[in-house]
């Protein structure tokens, strides 16, 4: 950036004050001690820019509340994301597994503006739970009934092997699977989670899903045990439940990801695992290569329950 705001070398800048002053004196010598009435003294400030609409989805990705969380959005895309899966303010959304949140933090706010209902199918509840689960199940009701005017009245079900509906059968427009299939994989409940997404909507709602990408010619690991999943094994469990394809999108796609690390996509960002998950971490491991990597190629998928 230049010293100079207005981009004068200051020699320059120094003639033009000096000649300036000359002018300013023969002025002043047909015509000081008067005063045109008619011509302001100082000019009005610049108005400071206006941010999105309020309750727009452009106000809700960019909400203060999100700053600790913003610095994923490179690599997560959350505004052409949800435009993709068709989100509008009067919705009801339910999302499978939020995990800690990032993305109730845009969706909850911006339904509470615009008259729509956020279910939060959390993790599976009860003695029986995983503890970690419900440690995030606990840390997320906490977050998100804590401002109702931001968040609205959050609806919570729950997911899981033996959990029963996750909204009102036949009422939601739009279903969310995000980065979560190939743990549904591992605990073979994949197939019960598209179903309860089908029951849930309605005739001609969506469901909209991201997921760590396999590359076609590899082969499926029916566990998923390195978190990737091939895009036809998606499409085949989606149309399976009765739902059709309706597009794919490359708004998460990172061909840099060579998705063979060494703990799988955990290995990259967020997560940034440096030893296998539960192992404590090796603090000799170079995570240079993943870190440069970024986040990792993600399918975008839409599908739509039949009318």
């Amino acid at each position: 950036m230049a010293d100079d705001p207005h981009g004068f070398p200051f020699a320059s800048r120094r003639g033009l004050l000096l000649a300036g002053a000359g002018l300013g004196l023969t002025a002043c010598l047909g015509g000081c001690g008067r005063r045109d009435e008619a011509t302001p003294t100082t000019p009005a400030p610049d108005a400071a820019p206006a941010g999105p609409p309020e309750g727009s989805l452009e106000w809700a990705v960019a909400g203060a509340w999100r700053n600790k969380d913003k610095d994923r959005d490179a690599a997560r895309h959350p505004m052409e994301t949800l435009r993709f899966f068709g989100l509008q303010p009067a919705m009801t959304v339910v999302e499978f597994w939020p995990g800690g949140g990032w993305y109730t933090e845009i969706i909850a706010p911006y339904l509470a503006k615009g008259g729509g209902r956020y279910f939060a199918a959390t993790f599976a509840r009860g003695p029986a739970a995983d503890p970690a689960q419900a440690a995030l199940n606990a840390a997320f009701q906490a977050r998100f009934t804590s401002d109702r005017d931001l968040y609205g009245e959050i609806q919570f079900t729950q997911f899981g092997a033996g959990t029963g509906a996750v909204a009102p059968p036949g009422t939601a427009d739009l279903c969310l699977f995000i980065r979560t299939l190939h743990a549904w994989m591992a605990a073979g409940i994949a197939e019960k989670a598209f179903a309860d997404a089908f029951v849930a909507l309605r005739p001609g709602g969506v469901l909209g899903i991201v997921q760590h990408r396999l590359e076609p010619e590899e082969d499926q690991d029916p566990v998923a045990a390195n978190g990737y999943v091939q895009e036809a094994f998606v499409r085949q469990l989606a149309e399976e439940a009765g739902f059709q394809f309706v597009a794919g999108s490359e708004i998460n796609a990172n061909e840099a990801d060579t998705k063979d690390h060494p703990f799988g996509v955990d290995t990259l960002p967020p997560v940034r695992l440096t030893a296998p998950a539960g192992q404590p971490a090796d603090p000799e491991f170079d995570r240079t290569p993943y870190d440069a990597i970024g986040e990792s190629d993600r399918m975008t998928l839409k599908f739509r329950k039949p009318e």
